[in-house]
C-alpha cells in the first residue's frame, strides 16, 4: 500500500462528534433503513457522525450560538466513506428499485437525481469536512420546521424556494446563517447541506469505515 492509499484509510484527523460537542443530536439515516434507497448503507458500520477535527471545532461554535437561542444541534449524516457514494451510483444504475421513490423524489427519475446534484459521485463528505444537519427546538421538543424533511430531493428543498411560509423560510435562514458565520458554506439545493469552506482535506475522499471504533485503532 503506498503512502496515497494509506492516507484514504488514516482516520486521524478526525473526531467522534457527539464525544467533542457536547449535547448535540444524531439520527444517522444511512446507518438506517429510513433513506432514499431503503437499506443500510455499505460503510456504515456505527450510528455516529464523524467530522475532521477542523469542522468539528466550526460546529462546536455552532452548537454554542444556537444552545444560547434555545436549539440543539441535530445531525443526519457527516463523514461519508467513499464506498457509501459508489454504492449510490450503482443504485442509481439499478433502474428497477424504486421502493423509496414516493419518500424522497415522488416527482424525479432516478437518473435526474445525479444531474440535478442532490447525489454527486464524489462527495464532500467524503472529505470529512460536510455535514447534513437540522435545528431542533428545545421548548416544544421538536425540529424546527424547515418546509421539507431530509433528503427530500426536490425545488422544495432548495434554501431559497419561496413556495413555502414564511415562518418556514426564516428558520432555513437561521440555521444557515450560523453555519456561515462559522466557517461553513451550503449549497443551492439541499438547506441541511454545508461544508467547512476551508477544509484541510480537499483533494481526499476517505476510505475507513463510518465507525467510532475504527478511530479508536
Amino acid at each position: 500500500m503506498d503512502y496515497k492509499e494509506k492516507m484514504l484509510w488514516d482516520s486521524s484527523g478526525f473526531v467522534v462528534l457527539a464525544d467533542f460537542v457536547p449535547g448535540i443530536l444524531q439520527e444517522i439515516r444511512y446507518y438506517s433503513t429510513y433513506n432514499f434507497i431503503g437499506e443500510r448503507i455499505d460503510g456504515y458500520e456505527e450510528p455516529c457522525a464523524l467530522l475532521t477535527k477542523a469542522a468539528a471545532r466550526a460546529l462546536k461554535a455552532v452548537s454554542a450560538e444556537m444552545n444560547v437561542r434555545g436549539y440543539r444541534l441535530k445531525v443526519f449524516d457527516a463523514y461519508r466513506p467513499a464506498r457509501a457514494v459508489r454504492s449510490f451510483v450503482l443504485w442509481g444504475i439499478e433502474d428497477l428499485d424504486l421502493r423509496m421513490k414516493p419518500y424522497f423524489y415522488p416527482d424525479l427519475e432516478k437518473q435526474e437525481l445525479f444531474v440535478k446534484g442532490y447525489i454527486a459521485r464524489r462527495s464532500s463528505h467524503s472529505r470529512g469536512s460536510a455535514v447534513d444537519l437540522t435545528l431542533f427546538d428545545m421548548a416544544s421538543g421538536r425540529e424546527l420546521d424547515m418546509g421539507s424533511p431530509f433528503d427530500l430531493f426536490s425545488e422544495r428543498s432548495h434554501p431559497d424556494f419561496r413556495g413555502i411560509t414564511d415562518e418556514q423560510y426564516e428558520n432555513r435562514m437561521i440555521l444557515q446563517s450560523a453555519m456561515v458565520k462559522n466557517g461553513f458554506a451550503p449549497i443551492d439545493c439541499e438547506w441541511w447541506h454545508f461544508a467547512l469552506a476551508d477544509e484541510p482535506y480537499p483533494d481526499v475522499y476517505f476510505e475507513f469505515p463510518n465507525s467510532a471504533e475504527y478511530l479508536k485503532r
